[in-house]
């Protein structure tokens, strides 16, 4: 009788570690699935908001050698170029923070937890 429990706690401790092999690379696997999603959407995104960034800075220079030339001194433009950005970032800054850190948790969030079969 004794065998018997013995082997059937042999057999039991056998399936439980091949179910915990199992579970684990199921976890690896959905991880994978998670991150071969995610990061090329990084990447794009982040390629597109460097040449955003890269025009805007263009269009900033361009914008303020117009300005500067009207006003008959190149470095007004600049100045007012920089005024202009520093008053809207802090426009961003203390009234649309919160907004902006909310809808990009959200984004991340639901990327992640979103199943798609």
């Amino acid at each position: 009788m004794e065998e018997n429990n013995d082997n059937s706690i042999e057999a039991l401790l056998e399936r439980t570690g091949a179910y915990v092999k199992t579970t684990l690379e199921l976890a690896k696997l959905k991880a994978a699935d998670k991150a071969s999603d995610s990061i090329p959407s990084v990447v794009s995104r982040t390629i597109s908001v460097l040449l955003l960034v890269m025009f805007f800075m263009m269009a900033s220079v361009g914008i303020s050698l117009l300005i500067g030339d009207a006003l008959g001194k190149i470095w007004y433009g600049f100045i007012i170029v920089a005024g202009f950005y520093g008053l809207l970032g802090l426009v961003l800054f203390f009234f649309l923070h919160n907004w902006l850190k909310g809808l990009i948790c959200n984004s991340i969030i639901k990327r992640i937890f979103t199943k798609e079969e």
